[in-house]
């Protein structure tokens, strides 16, 4: 039993590390950026049968396609790694993600390009995490109600 202990405290431990590691970050931009790269990559090279019917995507813009991709697979890293250049990147998603549709093949049969949407506007809104977990908002004065009929200190 000491060995099977020890596997599961040893998971444990990655579980909460990759959590931890995954709450510093804009994880599920960079995941939803990967996604996106991906089938743009992929469709312009595959030739899909469907029963009897061959069906072949590839076009001259496969190079595009391919530039597209990479690029986007290239921005899902940096958006993990690089977390400081989350509001260029999700810019640059968003933008790569809308040239795909023309270029490649309905930017991968849309996958590609509703990935890279939501991705681009993911990493946009991310906000890292502050160092106090209890932080509470900070109260706006201005619109707090002010009873009639007291003293303010204006005079």
């Amino acid at each position: 039993m000491g060995r099977r202990e020890n596997l599961r405290v040893a998971a444990a431990g990655a579980r909460r590390g990759f959590r931890t590691w995954r709450g510093e970050r804009p994880f599920w931009a960079g995941l939803f950026t990967l996604a996106a790269g991906f089938p743009i990559i992929y469709f312009p090279y595959a030739h899909l049968n469907f029963g009897a019917i061959p069906l072949a995507l590839s076009t001259s813009a496969g190079a595009g396609s391919l530039i597209i991709g990479v690029l986007l697979v290239v921005l899902a890293l940096s958006l993990w790694f690089q977390q400081q250049t989350r509001v260029f990147a999700g810019i640059t998603v968003i933008l790569l993600a809308l040239v795909s549709f023309p270029v490649a093949n309905f930017g991968g049969l849309l996958i590609g390009l509703v990935s890279g949407l939501i991705g681009g506007s993911l990493a946009c809104a991310w906000v890292p995490p502050t160092g106090d977990p209890e932080a509470q908002p900070a109260v706006n004065r201005a619109s707090t109600p002010v009873p009639v009929g007291e003293d303010h200190g204006e005079r």
